[in-house]
């Protein structure tokens, strides 16, 4: 079981990851090849992954002798080149340690050996041996990635304005609790207790790991919970992809949306009922409905409100 130990000051420092980690998509997807979870589901897909893998991501292997990766690896860049940048920034006492915890007794290959002692030929090997997997595995179905990601972000972010945080965080998976401060998740491999200690959590949906949280609790940093989203199988290049703006509307409804994407401007509640066709009273219920999830700003001069979008609500609407 893994149990996460909140205080007051992690539940305010939780957030949702704003888009897919490419590195980290791609460790979810390897991990989920190589240990065979998913059950007969996912063999067509596991079959091809392992097929098509070329032998420039033999190394990637070597970092993952026992089944548990170093945590260095695991980085929170929104781009493959700028993951590895935070990758090669990793304290080299960090690098040395868990290289150590990985291989603890047992002989190392020779590039981790240069790894471990910094040797820039031994990064570029790292390096291209993710692009490579990254090309093969993720880069054919990374706009499905992205879409997916933007759904359940837009789900997210509309539980927690209806239910709150605690109510979001259980309903992430079926069988996780927040008991007194700790969130347990029965069933998580290896066993272990996470104290945040103000620290924060991140939140980072998975698309290709079908079973369980992977949990990055690196010192001094929030920890990141990658959690299984989606649709349950893993994304294909010809899945059917419900545009944008029509699974928004499915969640948010279509003059909701068109309010949303109106508010990229600055509108008084006259302004944007004239621009909707409705009245003054359906757009400022509009307004107040996106200001409670908040994706609206309101702002009072005298007697006139002016309505606009926040950050977060750009970012839903896709912009």
């Amino acid at each position: 079981m893994l149990r996460i130990h909140f205080t007051a000051q992690d539940f305010a420092r939780i957030r949702f990851a704003p888009r897919p980690a490419p590195l980290q998509e791609l460790h979810a997807a390897l991990t989920t090849a190589v240990t065979r979870r998913g059950g007969p589901l996912f063999a067509p897909w596991r079959g091809r992954v392992l097929r098509s893998l070329p032998a420039a991501t033999d190394p990637l292997a070597d970092l993952v002798p026992a089944g548990r990766p170093p945590s260095f690896i695991d980085v929170l860049g929104d781009t493959m080149a700028g993951g590895f940048e935070q990758i090669r920034a990793a304290n080299p006492g960090l690098v040395r340690s868990e290289l150590e915890r990985v291989y603890g007794a047992v002989p190392a290959p020779r590039w981790i050996r240069g790894l471990h002692a910094g040797d820039e030929t031994a990064w570029r090997t790292l390096h291209r041996a993710q692009r490579a997997a990254y090309e093969t595995v993720l880069a054919p179905v990374w706009s499905v990635v992205q879409d997916l990601h933007r759904e359940e972000f837009t789900r997210y972010a509309l539980t927690v304005a209806e239910h709150g945080v605690a109510a979001t965080l259980t309903g992430l998976a079926p069988g996780n609790r927040l008991h007194e401060g700790v969130w347990e998740w029965p069933g998580a491999a290896p066993a272990r207790d996470v104290r945040l200690d103000g620290r924060g959590l991140v939140l980072l949906p998975t698309f290709h790991h079908p079973a369980g949280p992977l949990l990055q609790d690196t010192p001094g940093h929030s920890a990141v919970l990658t959690y299984p989203a989606g649709p349950g199988l893993p994304p294909t290049a010809g899945r059917p992809v419900v545009p944008a703006a029509e699974t928004l509307a499915a969640v948010l409804g279509r003059t909701r949306l068109d309010a949303l994407r109106l508010l990229a401007e600055p509108h008084t509640t006259t302004s944007l009922a004239r621009a909707l066709h409705v009245s003054n009273a359906t757009a400022s219920s509009h307004a107040a409905a996106l200001r409670s999830a908040g994706m609206a700003t309101t702002t009072r001069t005298g007697r006139s409100v002016t309505h606009q979008r926040t950050a977060l609500g750009t970012l839903v609407a896709g912009a």
